[in-house]
């Protein structure tokens, strides 16, 4: 692309990189006020809950839809949108004196807004950006970037609920928001006009009903959705987790920041693996080593050391599925409708994040226990890594239709 000539190509990706830490860094932040505000206005966990997961579900509805705006018009227009919700969605959050209300602003507003500035429509957009020897690694550092805003924001909001109560935090997180503005000019990349006499690319239509009809697609779909249920009970409840097992909250805050510190390693080095291993197999070993360690890490006494232990183990597996996902998806499908295509394999994640996010409060509602949940999630474990196994990873043609 003729954009890709005119913007050095380290600026594109530190500007992606960064902008994705940012959001990411927000939205995992959520869990943390859970405990305050549920007990200055009291609320149910599952309630909370059920706001956070509305945010997952919306989220994965609104992706393809963001993605299609993306691929018609550039990233940066739909990023910048992203950022503008953000801001909105999170003054609306502290300004909620009621569920319902809050429910709107973080299910709904968050959720559109984690759709237009999230890390789908920011791969998309570096891996048409840059040359194809360069994308699992742009992606890679993407997926790391956001890790580190995870590492990096989830302690900072901790801080400043201690400092300035959970509705101070929550303005000064609105304003980390609008940062994302200037760092989205440079991901523009909108595509050039046809030359004359070149062939017809692919319609959108015709892109989409042959991903849906893929076997590939749908493996990769439900592969994702056990993805986002680890990603979402985890992220959510994992402060909560650690509360009922008596341990101080300091050490929540601390594995949801170890989780994205060491997920920097897990999504470079999935970057990396993505351009020399088979990702399908990648794929496989990073979905059943996350059953393993979880099924290990429920057999130990639950103490500070075995939580941190954990959590920096599974940051290695956190994100690290999606750039082989993301290169699958352009492998099998072309990067014409990449955000759109990948938008769809997306919204499996969503609806695993919105199970995971409200499931894990309505067991604990039930039994007092996560214990339920984790079992639920090793068996996901196992699922998800079957399902990768038919995945088809050979090179293919670019598909067009004749002018």
């Amino acid at each position: 692309m003729s954009s890709t000539l005119t913007r050095p190509m380290g600026t594109i990706i530190l500007c992606g990189v960064v902008c994705a830490a940012l959001a990411m860094g927000l939205r995992n932040s959520f869990g943390l006020f859970l405990a305050p505000m549920t007990a200055d206005l009291g609320w149910s966990a599952s309630g909370f809950a059920l706001a956070i997961a509305l945010q997952v579900l919306v989220n994965g509805l609104f992706q393809p839809i963001c993605g299609q705006l993306a691929d018609r018009f550039g990233g940066r227009v739909v990023i910048m949108g992203g950022a503008v919700l953000y801001a909105l969605g999170i003054i609306g959050m502290a300004l909620s004196t009621g569920l319902t209300l809050f429910t709107f602003f973080a299910g709904i507003v968050m959720g559109a807004a984690v759709s237009a500035a999230g890390m789908p429509i920011i791969s998309a957009s570096l891996t048409r950006m840059l040359p194809e020897a360069m994308r699992g690694r742009a992606v890679g550092l993407g997926t790391a970037g956001s890790s580190f805003g995870q590492f990096l924001v989830v302690p900072l909001a901790q801080l400043g609920i201690s400092f300035a109560g959970w509705q101070g935090a929550l303005f000064l997180m609105a304003g980390a928001a609008l940062i994302m503005l200037p760092l989205a000019l440079p991901l523009n990349d909108t595509k050039p006009k046809p030359q004359p006499g070149a062939a017809a690319e692919e319609t959108a239509s015709a892109a989409l009903s042959r991903a849906l009809s893929s076997r590939n697609f749908w493996c990769l779909f439900f592969g994702f959705f056990v993805c986002g249920l680890h990603v979402s009970f985890l992220s959510v409840h994992m402060p909560g987790f650690v509360a009922s097992c008596h341990l101080p909250s300091y050490v929540g805050a601390g594995a949801i920041s170890l989780i994205g510190l060491f997920n920097i390693i897990g999504s470079l080095g999935a970057g990396e693996l993505s351009s020399r291993w088979r990702r399908r197999d990648l794929l496989i070993i990073i979905y059943a080593s996350r059953g393993v360690l979880m099924a290990g890490f429920m057999m130990v006494e639950k103490t500070t050391a075995s939580v941190l232990v954990f959590s920096a183990l599974m940051g290695i597996l956190w994100l690290s599925t999606v750039p082989p996902t993301v290169a699958l998806c352009a492998r099998n499908h072309g990067t014409r409708w990449l955000a759109t295509i990948f938008g769809l394999v997306f919204l499996g994640h969503q609806f695993g994040g919105f199970t995971g996010a409200y499931l894990g409060g309505l067991i604990f509602d039930l039994t007092g226990s996560y214990d339920l949940m984790w079992s639920l999630c090793i068996a996901a474990s196992a699922f998800a890594a079957l399902m990768h196994i038919p995945i088809n990873d050979a090179p293919s043609r670019p598909v067009v239709q004749p002018a």
